[in-house]
């Protein structure tokens, strides 16, 4: 299982996954924003998504696991 973290503190504004979609390595899977800029997260290991631990509008920490994959 590999987790996917934030790697900035900031809102979430777009999940681009869903639980039990695939991915690949790059793949934008979460949009951060931050001082009004739109960061992308991307999965650094390709899997499918077990679980989806935010959502749009939620406040997170840099470091914080974001999603989990297996």
């Amino acid at each position: 299982m590999a987790d996917i973290n934030a790697h900035i503190t900031g809102t979430v504004f777009e999940v681009h996954v869903e639980v039990g979609g695939t991915v690949s390595v790059d793949d934008e899977v979460i949009i951060l924003e931050s001082m009004k800029m739109e960061l992308p997260v991307v999965a650094e290991e390709a899997g499918t998504v077990a679980e989806i631990l935010v959502g749009p509008g939620d406040t997170v920490e840099a470091g914080q696991t974001l999603l989990r994959l297996t």
